[in-house]
């Protein structure tokens, strides 16, 4: 596995090991020893499985403290936008965003450390899995508008269409319109 370092810190792009030949191929999504090589140390918790049609956004969600959540992000099958948020107030990188192509062909996958808020765009249909470091809580369940004047996501949707995005997330509120303190 390969360690990439994005332009935000602790957020972490990782290039697994894959192994291929006229079978097929092969891949570590996880080792903890690995991870813990490239300083990953996060005790995953829980694993999800989505998928989305193309043209789908989906986000920006996060929980809230004190069940926040890390995530280790992969593609499975088509290709997406994945966007970060740095939320922690304290951190030189707050709200600043980070976006990379995850696909099933690239195989990279994204470390989203706690205090993030995270989305993703489809460029085609895609399932997603994703590690979490807490489980899913209704009550701390939150987000930020995916459009939001003080994030400015620049999202990869085609001029003049606009993207399939869930009631839940249309209502998602600005970033100053919650308290959020990571």
């Amino acid at each position: 596995m390969k360690r990439h370092d994005t332009t935000i810190p602790d957020l972490i792009l990782i290039e697994p090991d894959v192994f291929g030949d006229d079978r097929g191929f092969f891949y570590e999504s996880y080792n903890a020893e690995k991870f813990a090589e490239l300083g990953i140390t996060t005790a995953f918790r829980q694993d999800n499985h989505s998928f989305s049609l193309a043209g789908v956004l989906r986000g920006l969600h996060f929980q809230l403290p004190p069940k926040s959540m890390a995530k280790l992000v992969r593609c499975t099958r088509g290709r997406l936008w994945d966007v970060a948020v740095d939320l922690r107030k304290n951190s030189p990188t707050y709200l600043k965003w980070f976006g990379v192509e995850l696909s099933a062909e690239n195989k990279m996958m994204l470390y989203i450390p706690e205090g993030f808020a995270h989305g993703f765009y489809t460029f085609e249909d895609a399932e997603v899995l994703y590690k979490t470091s807490n489980v899913f809580d209704a009550a701390l369940d939150s987000g930020v508008a995916w459009n939001d004047p003080q994030i400015t996501v620049q999202w990869p949707f085609p001029a003049g269409t606009q993207p399939t995005i869930s009631q839940k997330d249309r209502s998602l509120p600005k970033l100053a319109e919650v308290s959020v303190t990571f």
